[in-house]
């Protein structure tokens, strides 16, 4: 979950154009005949980031930039998201989020909303799977009082009972519209198939845990999650790493943890017996395909040539499995695969929505795509093209200072270093396909993959028998 102050939304266009001119060329298309080579890739130049730990523990990277006059800041807490919510409370930590905004003790929401705006700014948290990150923005010539605003929202929410009530209400309006749909139901259900009872597995709130929401659970809940020894504040922009030193010990440096720190969760199961789950949805016109493994974290050596491999597979408009199911055979609008990494583990993901009468055959081009990838070498200029796409994808997402910051913190929060970012593009490039091959037969083999589907039963059962039993969980 996630919530904004804002009052502005600059470089949407610029980005929105910046993605269209890179989807403009498809990842597995040759270059025209006419057309001049590519180019060789620039190099990043080296990332100035100056580091300082505060006697309370909180890291501070500074990131000194001569573009416009304005100041990113990011707080990044480990440990604070939703893998530390309850077995019996998930979804918390979405909630704890969105309620940051909206108050603290020196502000309501109101004056909290006014001070964002004065700023010419944007103020906001998110909960992910192993933290929470908490952003925001303002002109440069604003940076200090942003921080300060920044620390009063991280440090002092009041959690106001009228507020919770109202957040309460909403999550559960959002939660019985999101169970209609049938990929939530098909999410879930293969989150517990790869995750079991681990925390990555009980992300999705449920209308128990939602109601157990209180203000005093959310106080007692910030302070074992928010602590300055479990976090790390990222300021990007045109000011002086001397600047914001002094700004950030005025604000944050009488931060105190209390008590002992959340144990971190364990490393979950590198494999799972592979299921096979058919959730009814009578009436349905079309079915919600699923496929999925336990995956690897973002520090594996596998990283770089997994997520290489997921993109030939299903990462892009034109990868295999959209090419296949979408272009050549027209059994769905997208299909796609993906491995996901976190600090201490990781998923394959495999989706598409189908027609009921194709949903056998659908699962039989996955199948064969997964085997493919497993078993045959990446042609040459398939791989360079991939790589492009996803080394491009990667620069354009950092050259604005805010995707830079983010980027940077998302890295830290699963366990890479700072050194990451620029190292990233030159490893992908040396990936061989002999290196993808493995990838796939590690990570993407059929017969390691739990399948489920949500669809009428009575339209697809027969289809299914091919790929094993399929059990009906009771609701």
């Amino acid at each position: 979950m996630k919530r904004h102050l804002t009052s502005t939304a600059p470089g949407a266009l610029l980005a929105l154009l910046a993605v269209l001119a890179w989807g403009a060329v498809p990842a597995n298309a040759a270059p025209a005949s006419d057309m001049p080579p590519f180019g060789a890739d620039k190099p990043l130049p080296p990332l100035k980031v100056v580091r300082q730990t505060l006697p309370n523990g909180l890291q501070l990277w500074v990131l000194p930039r001569n573009g416009p006059p304005r100041v990113d800041a990011l707080l990044v807490l480990r440990g604070a998201g939703n893998a530390a919510d309850a077995a019996d409370r998930p979804g918390q930590a979405g909630l704890l989020a969105d309620l940051l905004t909206e108050g603290t003790q020196q502000r309501d929401a109101k004056a909290l909303a006014e001070a964002v705006q004065a700023l010419g700014g944007n103020l906001g948290a998110a909960a992910a799977a192993d933290g929470m990150l908490l952003s925001a923005n303002a002109l440069a010539s604003q940076a200090e009082p942003l921080l300060r605003l920044l620390a009063e929202v991280a440090r002092l929410p009041s959690f106001p009972e009228k507020e919770v009530a109202l957040a309460r209400e909403n999550a559960l309006q959002a939660l019985k519209a999101a169970q209609a749909t049938p990929g939530f139901r098909a999410d879930g259900a293969l989150q517990r198939a790869v995750f079991g009872d681990h925390p990555y597995g009980r992300t999705q709130p449920t209308e128990a845990s939602i109601n157990a929401v209180t203000a005093e659970g959310l106080h007692a809940e910030h302070a074992r999650r928010f602590r300055p020894d479990r976090a790390l504040l990222i300021v990007a922009g045109r000011v002086t790493p001397a600047q914001v030193q002094g700004w950030v010990r005025a604000a944050f440096g009488d931060w105190k943890a209390q008590g002992d720190a959340l144990p971190e969760p364990p490393a979950p199961a590198t494999s799972a017996a592979p299921q096979r789950l058919l959730l009814e949805r009578p009436g349905s016109v079309q079915a919600t395909v699923r496929l999925g493994r336990p995956g690897a974290p973002a520090s594996t050596p596998d990283y770089v040539a997994l997520r290489l491999a997921s993109t030939v597979l299903g990462g892009g408009f034109s990868s295999r499995l959209n090419f296949n199911l979408r272009e050549e055979k027209g059994y769905t609008y997208g299909a796609s695969a993906s491995a996901r990494s976190f600090r201490h583990g990781g998923s394959i993901v495999g989706a598409a929505d189908v027609r009921n009468e194709v949903t056998g055959a659908a699962l039989q081009e996955f199948v064969a795509e997964y085997r493919r990838i497993g078993s045959e070498l990446v042609p040459a200029d398939e791989l360079t093209l991939n790589k492009r796409y996803l080394a491009g994808n990667t620069l354009l997402g950092i050259q604005q200072q805010a995707g830079l910051a983010q980027t940077l913190a998302r890295n830290w929060l699963v366990g890479l270093p700072p050194g990451f970012l620029g190292e990233f593009v030159p490893r992908l490039h040396k990936v061989s396909a002999q290196q993808v091959r493995a990838m796939g037969a590690k990570y993407f083999a059929p017969e390691t993959q739990s399948i489920v589907i949500v669809g009428d039963k009575a339209a697809v059962a027969e289809q299914l028998k091919a790929f094993g039993d399929f059990v009906t969980p009771a609701k």
